[in-house]
């Protein structure tokens, strides 16, 4: 008998929000369920990370330079195959409910779906906005309960019908600005959460893009962020815009000598710093309190679906995997948002349980990507997977039986696209399981494009084993020429395989570091 497939995917929910991988910030008990009765995956990477490029890699199993959504701003063709398109073609119900950000009207709109409702844009926490196939309306309520109400709804109507189910519940949280549900108030209190190691991270020895993203927690969060009243005035009162064409305004960074006084939304209780540090570890408690309650409605809803299973008679021969479109800085570097390729971002959390093949409790190290999500879902399915797809199916991984030859390297690519708000540069790389290679090419457009105040392109090289915070840039060492030489030529054959174009030339590289390899 074919499994039912469930698909739940978060918005911005790192690792380390989850209690099974064991940072031990946060509670989510029916999460860690699926990692108790199934594995916990720990080393699945995005091949771009930033949310609309993520998904259509999930929903078409290929790199975005084949699928054309590179960017936030580059809307999925819906005349493209798509593996909803597979599997309904295969015999399966199809349903997605909540986040689609993918573009909106008929050009856009899901496709391969027997049934879909999906958020416009980014959606709203608080009575949102649904498009239904006949039309657009507004449902009172919190859209984590409402989305995981649709999900189970569709579980309930499919259970015991003649086709198995897939199903892709697509949570907006825990996506900024963060709202909680008030039954979550009292958790996670603004001061009782522990300070990441490298918070206080000043960037040297890095490429110029980490120095220069506008992602820092001390610096760039705005007053909604972080729950508090945003000051009537201009920047002498208020701080500086986020970005010109918007009316938000930044929490304005301390000065030595300089004082502030912010006011609660929610409470009224008002705060009065002179302390710089003091006041930007303030903003990391009050923007992770936010974070860390706004996941906990999530968890909520993956134990309703487990526990509607269980009541249906599904659960042996359901697949249920819980990840997030990419990773997300939490206070790490001291930054906040995702983009980079940095292991805090670019990881994506896994969880698999299906009781039927996955041992109970396994874990993986098995490098796998966001690209081989569709090919896994058909493997199961039983149907094919199509030529196009540039992924390759985990269920070897998933079952302890990986391959031989499983490829362990994971390739990322963020183009950057007029990003004013997070200044974040367009780079390119490769990971293995000890080393990460990185090129900041640092331009709009590939060839055509025009650097950012004249930023050269950089290299990076971290040893992940030894230097886990990814702290110190090996890419000039000559001690490690030779390492580099060989991530460089597992870099250039990634590419070809995939048919991604070079921003770099590998020789004149290479004869600029001494002629390593």
């Amino acid at each position: 008998m074919r499994p039912n497939i469930i698909f739940i995917l978060c918005d911005d929910h790192a690792s380390r929000a989850i209690s099974a991988y064991g940072a031990g910030i946060n509670h989510t008990p029916h999460i860690d369920r699926l990692a108790a009765e199934g594995m916990r995956h720990d080393a699945t990477y995005v091949t771009n990370s930033i949310c609309t490029p993520s998904r259509a890699a999930i929903l078409t199993g290929t790199h975005n330079h084949v699928n054309c959504v590179t960017t936030l701003d580059t809307h999925i063709d819906n005349r493209l195959p798509n593996v909803a398109k597979h599997l309904r073609a295969g015999g399966y119900a199809t349903g997605i409910f909540g986040k689609w950000h993918l573009g909106e009207g008929v050009a856009h709109e899901p496709t391969g779906f027997d049934e879909w409702a999906v958020v416009p844009g980014q959606g709203d926490y608080w009575d949102p906005a649904f498009i239904f196939p006949e039309g657009r309306r507004r449902i009172p309520g919190y859209a984590t309960d409402i989305i995981t109400e649709m999900s189970v709804d569709f579980i309930e109507r499919r259970a015991g019908g003649e086709k198995p189910f897939f199903m892709m519940c697509h949570h907006k949280a825990p996506h900024r600005n963060w709202q909680y549900h008030p039954r979550y108030r009292d958790i996670h209190a603004p001061g009782t959460i522990p300070l990441p190691a490298t918070f206080d991270d000043d960037y040297s020895n890095r490429a110029k893009a980490a120095e220069v993203a506008k992602m820092r927690v001390r610096s760039d969060m705005v007053y909604e962020d972080l729950g508090l009243v945003q000051p009537e005035g201009g920047a002498d009162i208020a701080g500086p815009l986020m970005v010109d064409d918007w009316h938000m305004r930044k929490v304005p960074e301390l000065a030595p000598g300089e004082t502030i006084s912010v006011l609660c939304a929610e409470t009224g209780e008002r705060f009065s710093f002179d302390d710089p540090q003091a006041f930007a570890e303030f903003k990391y408690q009050r923007y992770m309190s936010r974070y860390l309650r706004t996941v906990q409605a999530i968890d909520d809803g993956v134990g309703r679906i487990l526990e509607t299973l269980d009541d249906r008679g599904l659960t042996e021969n359901t697949i249920v995997i819980y990840t997030s479109d990419q990773g997300f800085f939490l206070g790490e570097h001291g930054w906040f948002d995702k983009r980079f390729m940095y292991e805090e971002s670019y990881q994506m959390p896994f969880l698999v349980r299906y009781p039927a093949a996955i041992p109970a409790g396994a874990t993986s190290k098995d490098i796998a990507c966001n690209v081989d999500f569709a090919p896994t879902f058909l493997d199961y399915a039983g149907l094919p997977v199509p030529s196009y797809m540039q992924g390759r199916s985990m269920r070897g991984v998933l079952e302890g039986t990986t391959p031989g030859d499983w490829d362990q390297l994971a390739y990322h690519r963020y183009w950057m696209h007029n990003d004013a708000i997070h200044e974040a540069w367009a780079h390119y790389g490769v990971r293995d399981q000890r080393w990460k290679l990185i090129y900041w090419y640092n331009d709009d457009l590939g060839q055509l494009g025009a650097r950012p105040n004249g930023a050269a392109p950089e290299w990076e090289l971290f040893d992940c084993e030894a230097d886990p915070y990814e702290l110190t840039n090996l890419a000039s060492d000559p001690a490690h020429a030779g390492v580099f030489a060989e991530m460089l030529a597992k870099l250039d054959a990634k590419m070809a395989e995939i048919g991604d174009v070079a921003e770099h030339d590998s020789a004149a590289v290479l004869a600029a570091l001494g002629g390593a390899g």
